[in-house]
């Protein structure tokens, strides 16, 4: 695949969702800079893209941080001459109602998940601009459509995903910048099995876990990352031109049905 040759793609997170995304784009020419705060993650990706013969650095940074991201995004740019694609997958999923989330911990989940997203368009649009135009995918989630009890801080912030989203589409329209978002289900990540083991205790079997929570998707099964990363390059190429501004279910039929028994 060539879809993505010549073009330099900057994404953030280096497990799950975001390691898919990077290989994804990779294997299809582009030259990808990946953030992760995980030593092993990130050696891992870079690795597996190296066996395969694409072009994946991955660098340690919290994106969190401006100056961290400021600083990856200029190491883009050096590397590969500019910036076409960001996406944005780096997140952090806290459970508990509002009242046992704590100020530190809804603070992190707002600055890693929003601040995250702001923090790579305002430092890397300016860059999108130089070159032409670019797409930038955000990784929001169906709990920022309906969400369950006990995740206060992780819903909130990806309902502010889909508004940012929305905001970021218009402002940069006319820099000829496709900003969207792409809410999954149930996906098979550390992210679903630290899930399982919230629910089920920390010895859990999360095959289990994830047989349950496949059955409550109409497809009657968990997604694959790489079935979102499929999305992804989809909303970055040519073939969606004219999508800016919306957001994309990859959930299985999750949203598509009412909680009646």
């Amino acid at each position: 695949m060539t879809e993505f040759t010549g073009k330099s793609a900057f994404v953030t997170g280096t497990t799950g969702i975001g390691r898919a995304a990077a290989l994804r784009l990779a294997r299809a020419g582009a030259s990808v800079v990946a953030l992760g705060i995980d030593d092993d993650a990130n050696r891992a990706l870079a690795e597996q893209a190296g066996r395969e013969g694409c072009a994946v650095v991955a660098l340690r940074a919290d994106v969190s941080q401006p100056a961290a991201v400021e600083a990856a995004v200029a190491e883009a740019v050096r590397r590969h001459g500019g910036l076409d694609i960001i996406v944005n997958a780096a997140a952090i999923h806290p459970y508990g109602d509002a009242v046992e989330t704590d100020p530190d911990t809804w603070v992190r989940c707002m600055a890693v998940n929003v601040g995250g997203i702001y923090h790579t368009a305002h430092f890397g649009v300016p860059h999108m601009r130089a070159r032409g135009g670019g797409a930038i995918v955000n990784i929001a989630s169906v709990q920022g459509h309906a969400c369950q009890k006990r995740v206060a801080a992780y819903a909130t912030s990806k309902g502010a995903i889909h508004t940012l989203t929305r905001a970021m589409a218009l402002d940069f329209a006319a820099d000829n910048i496709r900003v969207n978002s792409i809410s999954p289900g149930s996906v098979r990540t550390p992210m679903l099995a630290l899930a399982a083991r919230t629910f089920d205790g920390p010895d859990a079997d999360v095959s289990a876990a994830f047989a349950r929570f496949g059955a409550a998707h109409p497809l009657g099964r968990i997604g694959e990352p790489e079935e979102v990363a499929e999305m992804v390059a989809f909303l970055v190429s040519d073939r969606a031109a004219f999508s800016t501004g919306a957001d994309f279910l990859v959930d299985g039929g999750l949203m598509a049905g009412i909680g009646v028994a």
